[in-house]
């Protein structure tokens, strides 16, 4: 099971257990939770109703999607444009460079090729169509983050350089990336990649991280700032609302453009995904700019509709004053040159499909709950 990765051992190994955030058996959250995040009177989801298909969970039809080619042939008039191509994977191009978050282009978020949460639909364009990047940014080591046949794919037919959490470099090696390629970060800590003028930096997160039975929390999970001379943007991962934002605002804002998770969230596991009105807040506290939406809109990973986080961001946003960048997928906007959202994503749904339970086997049981 290649798509589990590896554990990390020796010089790595020492160079986590150096880390603030680790406990001596694994990273941990350093900052308390928030009160009241996790409601402990709602039951999680089973695991049968998480894998059960149907409802509004995912749309009837597929979502509108450009390709991008033509755009990204056109210069940047602002210095600074961004294409969401599906969850959390965006192309950003900042001063001349490009940089690719949590690239996922598989077609399921699960270690497995015919179980686990399945994507809506393809990336907007296949991955050998995709322009040279600059550098690789992941954030964490779930499955919707990180993608072993993407990965597989990157080390074969790329020398992109992949900056990414404490621990994950073992999971790239395992899969074929080159150890000079891989740069690890611990909070705080900025990597300036080669040529480009670009720094990236580790920040705080309220996560987990785990792809198997025992290696919960063998990885760090990280938000990432990607700074130029003119622009800076920070990229949330995957993360529950925390006041550490408000420190990486002091220390490495302003944004010129915030990316957050919205969609995956739940009562039960409030504390470690924002949603859609804790990401309102926790843009408030990263100081504002423009607010691109991320991690929705591409798998089934919680219980709520599929466009109920937009659909919320739409209501509360505006009365806030929150700059909304909600492009369609493969759509590239300049955060310089905002417009009216256009709710794009309505009128996809022609009636509602009735659930279908599968059954789950027992190997399945014991994964890591939640999954992401």
């Amino acid at each position: 099971m290649n798509s589990f990765g590896k554990r990390a051992l020796g010089a790595r190994l020492e160079r986590m257990r150096a880390s603030t955030m680790w406990d001596g058996l694994g990273f941990r959250n350093v900052h308390p939770a928030l009160p009241g995040l996790r409601d402990a009177t709602v039951p999680r989801p089973t695991l049968k109703e998480f894998l059960s298909s149907g409802g509004r969970r995912a749309p009837t039809g597929p979502l509108p999607s450009h390709d991008p080619r033509e755009a990204w042939s056109r210069p940047v008039q602002s210095g600074l444009r961004a294409t969401w191509l599906g969850h959390s994977t965006v192309l950003i191009e900042i001063d001349g460079h490009r940089v690719l978050t949590d690239p996922v282009w598989g077609t399921r978020a699960s270690p497995f090729r015919l179980l686990g949460p399945k994507r809506f639909q393809p990336v907007p364009l296949r991955l050998r169509q995709m322009p040279e990047v600059d550098v690789v940014v992941i954030s964490h080591d779930h499955y919707d983050h990180l993608d072993y046949p993407t990965i597989r794919a990157l080390a074969k037919h790329s020398a992109v350089p992949f900056v990414t959490s404490l621990g994950m470099g073992a999971h790239l090696q395992a899969w074929g990336v080159a150890a000079e390629r891989i740069t690890e970060l611990d909070w705080w800590e900025s990597h300036r990649v080669p040529n480009t003028g670009l720094t990236i930096t580790a920040a705080p997160s309220q996560h987990f991280s785990g792809r198997g039975f025992k290696d919960r929390n063998a990885t760090l999970w990280s938000s990432m700032v990607v700074q130029s001379e003119q622009h800076r943007v920070f990229f949330s991962g995957d993360t529950g609302l925390t006041t550490e934002y408000a420190t990486i605002r002091e220390r490495l804002g302003p944004f010129d453009l915030v990316m957050l998770e919205v969609g995956a969230f739940h009562p039960a596991w409030g504390d470690i995904h924002l949603g859609p009105v804790n990401a309102l807040k926790a843009h408030a506290l990263l100081g504002g700019g423009a607010f691109l939406p991320v991690h929705w809109g591409t798998f089934s990973l919680a219980m709520h509709a599929w466009d109920e986080p937009v659909e919320t961001l739409l209501q509360l946003a505006p009365s806030l004053g929150v700059p909304l960048l909600m492009p369609r997928l493969g759509e590239a906007v300049e955060p310089a040159h905002l417009e009216g959202v256009v709710p794009w994503w309505r009128g996809l749904d022609e009636g509602v499909q009735p659930a279908r339970p599968i059954e789950v086997p027992a190997l399945q049981r014991d994964l890591p709950w939640p999954l992401d």
